[in-house]
């Protein structure tokens, strides 16, 4: 059987591979290299036989060891959720105006209402509660249902206009484009909405918008774009549009309005947890306070 040759200058057998006249050593790997690669087999032997490794069917060998990840986790938060128990039961049981008075409790309402808004609201009002075409900031002091703790803990209990919860806030307003109002009067209207919110506008067309104004919206927004929070009319005389400050787009909101939709969350989350959701948004820095008692 023929051996393969000796390179000359090094005194190195090569293997026998050429490839334009260049030949390959056939150098041996270096002792501790090799210890340490067999050492490695040995380890992933006894790692696969401590530890859940081998995928079945269903589930996976559990190892010697018998614990998995997941178990520790589990019991992590057990431990938490029993830490907290306390907590929590004080939320549910008292009322919000009483929590913002005990600091303590406030505070871990506070860190876990903000816990529960990244998983469950962030989506739509954004990571920092800024809002987006169709979805209202949660920041400023803007709000179509109120923005005291009770109007914020009914808005996030029962939602809105959703087919869940029966006692889900609810409006609709009409679409004025079929039929209601002719196009014309509409973009008046547009007009004189721009000019009570201090926008631009064609004055001409503003004054011709201030009487069907008065006649198909000032009962629900007011007279003077204040909006109704009983009807969940939002403000027209601020810089602040949930569908777009623009004539066009206030002229398609008049026309062919939209409606957002908002799950309840009483039902999905909790009492606790909508409480804590309520106390949260409200400390974002729009929170009002209580209306005075009549």
């Amino acid at each position: 059987m023929a051996t393969n040759e000796v390179d000359e200058i090094s005194g190195t057998e090569t293997t026998g591979h050429e490839w334009d006249g260049i030949k390959e050593l056939n150098t041996p790997l270096p002792r501790w290299w090799l210890w340490t690669f067999y050492a490695t087999i040995i380890w992933s032997v006894g790692y696969m036989l401590y530890y859940p490794a081998i995928p079945l069917i269903e589930g996976s060998t559990m190892g010697i060891s018998g614990v998995t990840n997941r178990q520790v986790v589990e019991q992590e938060l057990a431990a938490v959720r029993e830490a907290n128990a306390d907590r929590l039961t004080r939320i549910e049981t008292t009322p919000l105006e009483d929590i913002r008075k005990d600091e303590d409790l406030l505070r871990f309402a506070v860190a876990g209402g903000e816990s529960l808004y990244k998983v469950n609201c962030s989506q739509c009002h954004g990571s920092g509660a800024q809002g987006a075409p169709g979805y209202p900031n949660l920041n400023d002091d803007d709000w179509i249902w109120g923005g005291h703790l009770d109007a914020l803990y009914v808005t996030i209990k029962h939602g809105v206009r959703n087919q869940d919860d029966d006692e889900a806030r609810f409006s609709e307003m009409p679409a004025f484009g079929d039929g209601l109002l002719e196009r014309a009067q509409i973009s008046d209207i547009t007009q004189y909405v721009m000019q009570l919110a201090s926008l631009d506008h064609n004055a001409e067309a503003a004054a011709r918008g201030a009487e069907p104004y008065a006649e198909n919206c000032a009962a629900c927004h007011g007279e003077a774009g204040e909006g109704g929070r009983d009807f969940g009319a939002p403000r027209l005389s601020d810089a602040l549009w949930l569908y777009g400050g623009t004539a066009d787009e206030i002229a398609l909101q008049i026309a062919q309005p939209r409606h957002g939709v908002m799950p309840p969350w009483g039902a999905r989350l909790g009492e606790a947890s909508v409480k804590q959701l309520a106390l949260y948004v409200h400390s974002l820095g729009g929170g009002e306070e209580p209306p005075a008692e009549e």
